[in-house]
């Protein structure tokens, strides 16, 4: 009897003595002389078994089709830049940083994406229909590209990604869109707050925020109680822009909120509303701990750390606990002073200016812990006075340098171009190992100050036959950040140095390649902006 003339045997079977394997389980299917090698005969099977499931195979219902995609009025980019946003899609070779220790000449088109992106967005163009499936797989790769990616997307981002899983995240991010459509209408809000999913209602009350704070606050009151602690500590992250005045009742209730967290960030936006009855309360407790002490020949700050963490002060969000390390005393008086108003000092000191308090000497080595507070306390507030006098001009050569609290940090409450001429003139006195995070506060593309500096550097490191690998990530940033207007400035540095007698090995050609390379990557952001510019 052949095998088509005895009863099929399950599929599910088949498979499973497949997987296995015949010489552990009987294949289920009767052997004979026609058919003595096992292995033989489950092929036999299998391959009948594979034409009657075929032959059989019942049409699928079919399904309706999609909605048409949502129009997108903006305008395409022109045509060069079209093709140049394919090139950079297309490129997968340099998945890494750009510098980073990469050899050769060449840009990395990947690298450049981002930057593509960006100003793509701010010509107000929309990604033309035939890049979109490659535009979201590109962001679903790397997530610093989905912001700017999904905005030059637009609506159709998410209108894909609903018919394809892997674009999933289109639908979290994109909801933004959606939300942003609400928020211009009160009642399409209050439901998209009542049934929508998590991420729809973030985005929702930032966009409420940003139109009408008073109606955003209302919609997260109405349903706070009923709020997840994670969710809750969101959604009052999402209260910072707009914050105002008005917000001060809702956030004094939520410190006393049940989770350690959102009582955190309450105290941190009350602290940045100066005029609150919780800034009032940290400013008489840091006045409490630091005064003017007149004792001596030259006047000096007294401090007088808090004994105890009170439930008041914890209320007030003051963790009581220090991390490893630190002593407790130190810990709560950082606390105290960083949420205290920055504007209480001068008086506190004689009138005297922040760049004039932060020169007065400190008694018994608290300085370290009261200037890093101020530190903090300049950043949250955005104070850039204070900013200013506790960075101080940038340290001479021949100091140590000793930063207080996060440079990189103050630098960013400073106009952009103040910024610049800071750094400019760190780099200019210490060169480039200690600018690296300084670098990063500046903003793209470096102002001429800056450019000049870091190039400046950079050809006296060559010079010098400096080890040539620490400088691939100041390499790298300069890439992403030097005007493009610099290029022909640099081409002399593309030539290959002679490697001096202290020089690294191979010193001289990894530099050579790493202007040459730098130099084409400016040329190439040149023209990316000129296509995009049309």
């Amino acid at each position: 009897m052949s095998i088509t003339e005895r009863a099929a045997p399950a599929w599910e079977e088949l498979v499973s003595a497949a997987l296995l394997g015949t010489a552990r389980r009987r294949p289920p299917i009767e052997t004979g002389d026609e058919h003595p090698d096992p292995a033989a005969a489950l092929l036999d099977a299998a391959a009948v078994a594979t034409v009657r499931r075929r032959a059989g195979l019942r049409p699928a219902r079919s399904a309706p089709h999609p909605a048409p995609a949502p129009d997108d009025p903006r305008p395409l980019p022109p045509p060069a830049a079209r093709a140049r946003l394919r090139d950079l899609l297309n490129d997968r070779t340099h998945q890494g940083g750009s510098g980073g220790g990469r050899r050769g000449a060449a840009p990395s088109l990947a690298e450049l994406l981002p930057q593509w992106l960006a100003a793509a967005g701010r010509h107000g163009y929309r990604a033309p229909a035939a890049v979109l499936p490659d535009l979201l797989d590109a962001a679903r790769a790397r997530t610093d590209l989905r912001p700017d990616a999904l905005a030059l997307a637009g609506p159709r981002a998410v209108w894909l990604a609903e018919l394809n899983p892997e674009w999933r995240f289109a639908l979290r991010a994109g909801n933004r869109g959606a939300a942003g459509d609400a928020a211009a209408d009160p009642q399409a809000a209050r439901r998209l707050w009542a049934e929508g999913l998590f991420a729809e209602r973030v985005a929702l009350l930032t966009g409420v925020r940003e139109r009408d704070p008073a109606a955003g606050l209302a919609l997260l009151s109405g349903t706070w109680a009923q709020e997840r602690a994670e969710d809750r500590l969101l959604f009052l992250d999402a209260l910072r822009g707009g914050l105002g005045p008005d917000d001060e009742p809702f956030l004094e209730q939520a410190l006393t909120d049940r989770s350690r967290n959102v009582r955190a960030t309450a105290a941190e936006l009350l602290s940045a509303l100066p005029g609150s009855a919780l800034s009032h309360r940290m400013a008489e407790r840091a006045l409490a701990c630091v005064a003017l002490d007149r004792t001596g020949v030259v006047p000096r700050i007294a401090v007088e750390a808090p004994h105890a963490c009170d439930p008041a002060m914890e209320r007030d969000g003051v963790t009581a606990g220090p991390p490893p390390g630190r002593g407790e005393r130190s810990w709560w008086l950082g606390q105290l002073v960083e949420g205290a108003p920055l504007g209480i000092w001068p008086a506190r000191f004689g009138g005297r200016t922040p760049e004039q308090i932060v020169a007065l000497e400190v008694a018994d080595d608290w300085q370290p812990d009261l200037h890093a507070a101020w530190c903090r306390a300049a950043v949250r507030q955005r104070d850039a006075e204070w900013a200013r006098a506790l960075l101080g001009p940038p340290p001479v050569p021949a100091g140590a340098v000793v930063a207080v609290g996060d440079p990189a940090k103050l630098l960013s409450v400073l106009p952009e171009n103040e910024r610049a001429v800071w750094v400019a003139e760190f780099v200019a006195g210490h060169g480039l190992s200690e600018a690296f995070q300084l670098l990063g506060a500046c903003a793209v593309p470096w102002a001429e100050p800056l450019g000049r500096a870091v190039v400046d550097a950079l050809d006296i490191a060559r010079e010098a036959g400096s080890y040539p690998w620490s400088f691939s990530g100041v390499m790298g940033l300069a890439e992403r950040c030097l005007d493009p207007a610099l290029a022909d400035r640099l081409d002399p540095l593309t030539a290959t140095p002679e490697d001096g007698s202290n020089a690294s090995p191979g010193a001289g050609a990894y530099w050579s390649e790493a202007f040459q390379r730098l130099v084409s990557t400016l040329r190439l952001r040149a023209a990316m902006l000129a296509e995009l510019a049309g």
